[in-house]
């Protein structure tokens, strides 16, 4: 994965990140909700899961502490990161910034 996941976050095109785990409440909350941001988007961004029990380096490699934590890459750097279960249009604005 860890190959894969540095080629698809060095995108100019902004790429959010839902670090996840199947066994968490707030993360099957937040599912739907980046689906539908991923459907308003139109392929302006990338949105991704990554299930930090399938994926502990790339976890450790970001200290996620706390599931969901969303972040934003652009260009392979993080641009913004929040932990936490977020509504559609916060999503959306974020991402918007840097498109």
């Amino acid at each position: 994965m860890k190959g894969n996941f540095q080629k698809i976050i060095n995108s100019d095109k902004p790429v959010l990140v839902d670090f996840y785990a199947d066994w968490c409440g707030p993360c099957k909350m937040q599912a739907p909700i980046l689906k539908e941001a991923a459907s308003e988007l139109n392929g302006q961004a990338r949105i991704i899961k990554i299930d930090v029990d399938k994926n502990r380096k790339v976890s450790e490699q970001y200290q996620i502490q706390s599931i969901p934590t969303l972040i934003l890459f652009k260009n392979g750097q993080p641009v913004w990161r929040q932990s936490g279960l977020l509504s559609k249009q916060q999503l959306l604005d974020v991402i918007r910034q840097h498109v």
